[in-house]
C-alpha cells in the first residue's frame, strides 16, 4: 500500500493524518506497514484527506501498458478489507489497471455471506452496480433496494450508499465508478 508515500508527500505526520480521518496513529501505522487491512470506508476517508484516490493509494499504475490495459482473469489484484469492520470477508478484484488522470474505474466486489459496507459512503462522482450473482441489500440516502443477479444500480456517488449481503452465497457485483474514487 502506498499510504505512507501519499501521507508524506502531502507532508502529513501520522498524528497529523490521524487527526483528519479520526482515527490512531497506531491505526495508520499498522496499515503503512501491512499489518492491518482497512475498512473500505477508511480507504476512502485516506483517499479524501491526501486529496486522491484508492487506486493510487494500493497499487501504482503499469507505465508499460499505454493507452490499451488488459487485465487476464487469473491476474486480477485482489485487495482484501478488514473482515471485522465488514462482518465477512470483502474484496475486490480490479478489472481495470489503475491510469493517472483516467476517468473511469471497475472492480468486481465479492461479498461473502454476512458481510457489509463499513457504514455508509460518500464521494464524489457516479457509480454503476451490476449483480454478477447472488443477492445484495443496497441502501441509497436512506432507501433500501434488494438486487439480484442481473439487477443493476445506478446513482451518484454523493449520496450515502452503503451495501449488505444477507445472502447465504457470495454475491459478486460488478462495480463502476466516475471518477475513479478506490
Amino acid at each position: 500500500m502506498r499510504l505512507k508515500h501519499g501521507r508524506l508527500a502531502k507532508g502529513y505526520t501520522l498524528k497529523q493524518l490521524a487527526d483528519l480521518v479520526e482515527c490512531s496513529e497506531s491505526m495508520i501505522s499498522k496499515v503503512e506497514n501491512d499489518k492491518l487491512r482497512p475498512s473500505i470506508a477508511m480507504l476512502h476517508r485516506f483517499a479524501q484527506a491526501l486529496e486522491s484516490n484508492i487506486a493510487s493509494l494500493i497499487a501504482e499504475p503499469d507505465p508499460e501498458m499505454g493507452p490499451v490495459s488488459i487485465v487476464r482473469r487469473d491476474m486480477r489484484t485482489r485487495i482484501h478489507v478488514d473482515p471485522e469492520l465488514q462482518g465477512g470477508d470483502v474484496w475486490l478484484e480490479r478489472i481495470i489497471t489503475p491510469s493517472n488522470g483516467g476517468l473511469l474505474q471497475s472492480h468486481v466486489l465479492n461479498l461473502a455471506p454476512g458481510s457489509r459496507s463499513d457504514g455508509l459512503i460518500r464521494h464524489v462522482g457516479e457509480e454503476l452496480g451490476f449483480v454478477l450473482s447472488g443477492e445484495v441489500d443496497l441502501e441509497v440516502d436512506g432507501k433500501l433496494y434488494r438486487l439480484q443477479a442481473g439487477d443493476s444500480a445506478f446513482f451518484p456517488s454523493s449520496l450515502p450508499h452503503g451495501y449488505y449481503n444477507k445472502g447465504k452465497q457470495i454475491t459478486r457485483i460488478l462495480w463502476v465508478n466516475t471518477p475513479p474514487s478506490f
